[in-house]
């Protein structure tokens, strides 16, 4: 799959009104590069803001544990995603304001993602999302 372009699904994200304000201030305080805050900028304009309590359960948000899979190596990972003050290596938890964090956020399962990563440019697919006490 290496040259091959995958297409980045285009459903409209679907966010909670704080998860999408958080974004927002992510854009404002400059806290991505260009390429990834341009593609953020034209998700948020589509994207579905809900209630809390009606954001479906496979949809990455804050405080879930998501199975994803890089398109271009097949490697399969998992990230606990909670909020910025609560992700802890050593428990293995993940900021959702990470790069993958933002990356993801909002997506549901099997959504196609393009994003660029510390990394490198990666194609990631969502395999699995599971909210997670916290």
């Amino acid at each position: 799959m290496e040259n091959q372009i995958l297409e980045t699904t285009k459903t409209p994200i679907v966010l909670t009104t704080g998860i999408y304000d958080l974004l927002k201030l992510q854009i404002k305080k400059k806290k991505l590069n260009k390429s990834n805050e341009d593609r953020l900028e034209k998700e948020l304009k589509n994207a579905k803001q809900v209630l809390n309590r009606d954001l479906p359960e496979n949809i990455v948000t804050v405080n879930t544990e998501v199975l994803v899979k890089d398109l271009n190596t097949g490697e399969e990972i998992t990230q606990k995603f909670v909020a910025p003050h609560r992700a802890r290596r050593k428990h293995g938890t993940t900021s959702i304001l990470s790069e993958i964090g933002v990356a993801t956020l909002g997506y549901e399962e099997n959504a196609i993602i393009q994003w660029d990563l510390p990394e490198g440019s990666k194609s990631l697919q969502i395999l699995k999302v599971t909210r997670i006490a916290i």
